[in-house]
């Protein structure tokens, strides 16, 4: 199932936002609005969009200030977006100065006014250009092992954390229910553990990709994850160094180091 693109689109006129936002609502996107510079870099600082739709904002300069703080961030800077600037008459009020205009690195570029529906090619261009994200499902019965890898992933423009299981069998029903393409598993957990789970996984939706990311990194459970059908084993001292590695490999299909393909 192809994962829903989700959009950004920042604007000061409420009736401009609630239309372009049911225009797209109805092509089946996912849209976050936000009609303030300070909102926006709020709503940027907790999510993960596939594209931005950058509108006009009061004072005049908030947007090109946006422009620079997203450009600036590692998460946002590759982050195809369309700036639409302000009505001629508005323009001294809210739209881009010369200077600003000049060092705009947006794909697109179009004025007001401007119909919606009109937006959708540009915005459908855009998105093609965006890269797929790899969906993610994080499973360990730690609540601040969960939190520090979601946190190392949304730095990944290539990645989203979909959602968040807390033991085997929570993780065998979130992987029916979200189809991650990668499961980075525990081993060792309450109620079903980590190896349990990643059979009953491979077995009913083999579409995923187990990761196997624990502490207790001996030779047998090395061989145990390989016959359980996972697709890579990392340490967990070792994951700040090759998690994201790791999950972009077995996305690929390949096994990641050092586990044995069964």
């Amino acid at each position: 199932m192809e994962l829903q693109k989700t959009i950004l689109v920042v604007d000061n006129e409420p009736e401009f936002l609630e239309s372009l936002r049911r225009t797209l609502e109805a092509k089946g996107y996912r849209v976050v609005t936000a009609s303030s510079k300070a909102q926006a870099k709020e709503i940027v600082s907790h999510g993960q969009f596939d594209a931005l739709i950058l509108g006009t904002l009061t004072p005049r300069g908030d947007a090109f200030a946006f422009h620079q703080w997203l450009k600036q961030n590692p998460t946002t800077k590759e982050l195809p977006f369309l700036v639409i600037d302000a009505r001629p008459e508005r323009r001294l009020l809210e739209g881009w100065r010369r200077d600003e205009g000049m060092q705009l690195e947006a794909d697109d570029y179009v004025a007001k006014p401007i119909e919606p529906a009109m937006l959708v090619p540009r915005i459908q261009r855009l998105l093609e250009r965006a890269p797929e994200r790899i969906k993610v499902l994080v499973v360990d019965d730690h609540t601040v092992v969960r939190e520090g890898i979601r946190a190392v992933l949304m730095l990944q423009r290539d990645m989203e954390v979909v959602g968040e299981a807390v033991d085997g069998r929570d993780a065998v029903q979130k992987a029916l229910e979200l189809l991650p393409d990668v499961i980075v598993m525990d081993i060792v957990m309450p109620t079903m553990g980590g190896l349990e789970a990643a059979k009953e996984i491979c077995r009913a939706y083999p579409k995923a990709k187990v990761l196997i990311l624990t502490q207790y990194d001996d030779k047998e459970n090395l061989l145990a994850a390989a016959q359980a059908g996972a697709y890579g084993f990392i340490p967990k001292r070792a994951a700040s160094s090759k998690l994201v590695a790791g999950i972009r490999t077995v996305y690929q299909g390949q096994y990641f180091e050092p586990i044995i393909a069964a």
